[in-house]
């Protein structure tokens, strides 16, 4: 399907019009299923006819910002997802289909039959549209962060193919096998930089940063009847508890114009298949953001901006 370019708002890239409008960052952070909410967020942004200057994403953040960076549409990043995640068992069947050989061989001597899958064959999956593409042919300047896990570095992925950069960036340890990239051996960039808002602040007039790491309330993490946690459940909830330290750090020194944290905890980080719940349960993540860059616009440019509210929707 042909990629298509969310419109820009008249006067974008022309600072010196009297009613230009400010140019926008947009940082997406880590958390595994959580990081649907991202799309939510692009929804807004084509609704105001809003165009990111650059954009910045770390795990599922760099998923979804590379799609809305190929110029696809917010809608269609919406029904990607709809269309391939709904159907739980075919998508498991495919991934575990595309295994290597060498991971078959290390699988049988585990016991978590879940592990070690490949994160491009779920990218071929999830966003066909990133085949053959590199970050020359983005809409929108994209920053991937994975972590290099030899010398414990961030690395910052800008040039080369798209997918891999992507895979890198959300290959998960013990569920997604490495990425090799020369030297390198690359995982998830949530282990260093989960909200890399950093990595973008001062290259546009307003810096949004979307937090989906959760772990800010209690939950049950998949076990309602107070059932003992699966090894990948500690994994990945470790994770999550790592990646929210991280970024109350951050916030602490820099803090983006925008910053919301997502409340999706109810959701385990792997319950993929959910999409449709997910999707509902972050609903109210549209009317804050378009709230808060509302107020923001309509101080920054000389005619204010139309309040619209979505039936239903709530602020945070």
């Amino acid at each position: 399907m042909a990629a298509m370019t969310p419109t820009p708002p008249v006067g974008l890239s022309d600072a010196g019009a009297p009613h230009a409008m400010p140019t926008i960052a947009l940082a997406l952070g880590g958390g595994g299923v959580r990081g649907l909410a991202h799309v939510l967020v692009l929804e807004v942004l084509d609704e105001l006819g809003l165009r990111p200057k650059i954009i910045a994403g770390t795990s599922i953040g760099a998923l979804v910002g590379g799609a809305y960076a190929l110029g696809l549409p917010a809608s269609r990043v919406r029904a990607m997802f709809e269309e391939t995640l709904s159907n739980r068992f075919e998508l498991v069947r495919q991934l575990f289909a595309a295994r290597s050989d060498p991971v078959q061989k290390v699988l049988r001597l585990l016991p978590l039959r879940s592990s070690l899958l490949a994160p491009e064959a779920l990218l071929e999956r999830l966003v066909p549209e990133f085949d053959n593409r590199a970050f020359c042919d983005l809409a929108i300047p994209l920053k991937v962060v994975a972590t290099d896990l030899v010398t414990r570095e961030p690395v910052v992925i800008e040039h080369g193919p798209l997918r891999r950069a992507v895979a890198a960036s959300i290959a998960i340890p013990l569920l997604f096998t490495p990425v090799n990239e020369g030297a390198r051996v690359l995982v998830d960039g949530g282990l260093v930089n989960p909200l890399p808002f950093d990595l973008v602040t001062g290259l546009a007039d307003i810096t949004i940063a979307i937090d989906v790491s959760g772990a800010s309330k209690q939950a049950t993490y998949g076990n309602p009847d107070g059932n003992r946690p699966s090894a990948l459940d500690v994994l990945i909830h470790s994770i999550q508890i790592m990646e929210k330290s991280i970024t109350n750090q951050k916030l602490k020194w820099l803090r983006p114009d925008i910053y919301i944290d997502v409340d999706l905890d109810e959701f385990h980080a792997l319950e993929f298949w959910r999409v449709q719940d997910i999707f509902k349960a972050a609903q109210p993540i549209k009317d804050t953001l378009r709230r808060q860059l509302q107020r923001i616009l309509a101080a920054r440019t000389l005619e204010p901006l139309p309040v619209v509210t979505l039936p239903g929707a709530k602020g945070g």
